[in-house]
């Protein structure tokens, strides 16, 4: 892969990672579930892709259709499972083009009889207590924790990255009560105050984004302190401030960077903790609506229906490969910013 105009420090950094092979693998086959994911309305959803209809197109996917748009009698939305209406289709010399999974993420499946049912042709990993398609599901549970724990990441990092750089620069009675106002904070049972808010509030992705957002920058501020304590009495900074480049210059180019490694090295913890503890709270009950794709959700039906092992195992597996394929991926970023490791 080209290296395109990256400074010859990133270009080392980018090699190391490359030779990483265990990381590589890992970023594309997450990169690739990911990718996956983020087109899931297009892979599993219960409105066709395309339909022909005497002669014209139409996407359902895209655009809402009453039945009377197929020769029916309803202006309401057609139903494209409904045997009556795909007759019709039929007789206006129409096809009909499904997604790979013909399930939305709550779409009820009347025909398998008593759920939860095993893992068949029709539903490769059975379907839930609600008679729901569990990959369907699974796919639309993996974007929401991925998209959540990734975004709460960057916003932690960069409100823990300021307040770290702040305190370890400055130092003096800033960093003296800011470090007790974040022990306080800290020690502050958040779970506890998100299943209270939850409990008043109608949650939702964005609230407890904002929530979690309030308590999970503070991990990153330890480390990034230490590290501008350490670094702002160096000679290069000295000398830096005898030039008279301000702080925020001396701080973004020359501390900053120092940072990065120690930095980098918390990053998978922060996601990793902010998909566990949505997964919790969504197991518990107090986190994304009711109905919403979770794979905490999943895993509370896996222990609500201990005769459905497979409700368990997809719940198990999913976390457990995500998990690990995030830790596998941000371990070969950290050793790519570390000075001392260079591999061959």
């Amino acid at each position: 892969m080209a290296l395109f105009d990256l400074s010859p420090i990133n270009q080392r950094r980018w090699s190391n990672f490359q030779a990483n092979r265990r990381a590589i693998w890992s970023l594309r086959l997450f990169l690739a579930i990911f990718v996956v994911s983020l087109f899931a309305e297009f892979i599993a959803n219960d409105k066709p892709l395309l339909v022909k209809y005497q002669g014209e197109y139409y996407t359902p996917i895209l655009k809402f259709y009453p039945e009377t748009a197929f020769g029916g009698d309803f202006e309401t939305e057609a139903d494209y499972h409904d045997e009556f209406l795909l007759d019709l289709i039929k007789e206006g010399d129409g096809w009909v083009v499904w997604p790979l999974i013909p399930y939305s993420y709550d779409t009820i499946s009347y025909g398998v009889g008593r759920a939860p049912a095993p893992p068949s042709a029709q539903h490769v990993l059975g379907v839930d207590d609600q008679a729901r398609d569990v990959t369907a599901r699974l796919i639309y549970g993996f974007r929401i924790s991925v998209l959540f724990g990734l975004t709460l990441a960057i916003f932690s990092s960069v409100v823990g990255i300021m307040a770290g750089a702040v305190q370890g620069y400055f130092g003096g009675w800033l960093d003296l009560v800011f470090q007790r106002v974040i022990e306080i904070w800290s020690s502050t049972p958040q779970l506890y105050l998100i299943m209270i808010v939850s409990a008043i509030i109608a949650p939702s992705f964005w609230m407890l984004l904002g929530l979690m957002l309030l308590f999970s920058w503070t991990s990153l501020v330890g480390v990034v302190r230490a590290e501008f304590l350490r670094a702002r009495n160096f000679e290069y900074v000295r000398a830096a401030q005898a030039l008279g480049v301000s702080n925020f210059t001396i701080m973004w180019r020359h501390l900053l960077p120092n940072a990065m490694v120690a930095t980098v090295t918390m990053a998978p913890f922060v996601v990793t903790s902010s998909i566990a503890t949505l997964t919790s709270l969504d197991f518990l009950g107090f986190g994304l609506p009711p109905g919403s794709p979770s794979l905490g959700e999943m895993t509370l039906q896996g222990q609500n229906n201990l005769q459905a092992p497979w409700l368990g195992f997809t719940a198990f597996f999913a976390m457990a490969i995500m998990m690990s394929l995030l830790v596998f991926i941000f371990e070969g970023v950290r050793d790519a910013f570390d000075p001392r490791k260079t591999f061959v």
